[in-house]
C-alpha cells in the first residue's frame, strides 16, 4: 500500500505543465515558419547566383554551383523546405482556429522533423564540399580553390549560413510542435 502511494507521488512530480499558450503556439508557428521560408529561399537565391569565372594560367575557369551534386541537392532541399513552410501556414492557421487536437499537432510535428532532417543532410553535404573547397584535401591532391575564386566562395558561405538558420528553425518547431501535442494529450 505504501509502495502505491508512493508511485502516485512520484508521477506527480514528474508531470511538467508547459507554459506554452494557444496564442504563443501559433505566433512563434506563424512566425518561424515565415523566417525559415525566408532563409531556405534567400540560401537558394544565393546559390543560385554563386558563380564566377577566372582566367588561370591561360585557361578560363569557371566555379558554379551546378558542378557540385551537393550544392545542387542543398538548392533543391531549400526550394522543398520553402515550399513546405508555405503550405504548412495553412496547416497552422487551420489549428489556430481552435480545432487543434493532439494528432494534428503530431502530423505538424513530423513534417517539421522531416523538413529538418532533409535540410540537415543538404547544409551537411554543402558543409563538406564547401570546407574541401576552402582548405582543400592534401590526401587527395585536392588543391582549394577559394583563394581564387574568393566571390563564388563568399556567396557559398553566405548561403550555407542562411540554410543552417532554416535548420534551426525547423528544429525549434518540430520541438514547439511535439510539445504543443504532449500538452494535449496531458490535458485530456
Amino acid at each position: 500500500m505504501e509502495t502505491q502511494n508512493n508511485n502516485s507521488t512520484l508521477f506527480k512530480l514528474q508531470q511538467i505543465h508547459s507554459p506554452i499558450t494557444h496564442f504563443s503556439f501559433t505566433a512563434s508557428q506563424f512566425s518561424l515558419r515565415i523566417v525559415a521560408a525566408a532563409a531556405s529561399i534567400s540560401a537558394a537565391c544565393f546559390m543560385f547566383t554563386s558563380r564566377q569565372s577566372k582566367v588561370l594560367f591561360g585557361t578560363n575557369l569557371d566555379a558554379r554551383y551546378t558542378y557540385s551534386p551537393a550544392f545542387k541537392f542543398f538548392v533543391v532541399m531549400n526550394v522543398v523546405a520553402c515550399g513546405c513552410s508555405v503550405v504548412s501556414l495553412l496547416m497552422v492557421f487551420i489549428l489556430g482556429r481552435k480545432f487543434s487536437t493532439s494528432v494534428n499537432c503530431f502530423y505538424l510535428f513530423l513534417h517539421d522533423l522531416m523538413i529538418a532532417i532533409l535540410l540537415a543532410a543538404g547544409a551537411g553535404a554543402t558543409t563538406s564540399y564547401a570546407q574541401i573547397g576552402k582548405y582543400g584535401n592534401s590526401h587527395a591532391g585536392w588543391m582549394p580553390v577559394c583563394n581564387d575564386f574568393g566571390k563564388f566562395c563568399h556567396k557559398l558561405t553566405s548561403s550555407i549560413i542562411l540554410g543552417y538558420i532554416a535548420l534551426f528553425c525547423y528544429l525549434l518547431l518540430a520541438i514547439i510542435s511535439a510539445n504543443k501535442a504532449r500538452q494535449m494529450i496531458s490535458v485530456k
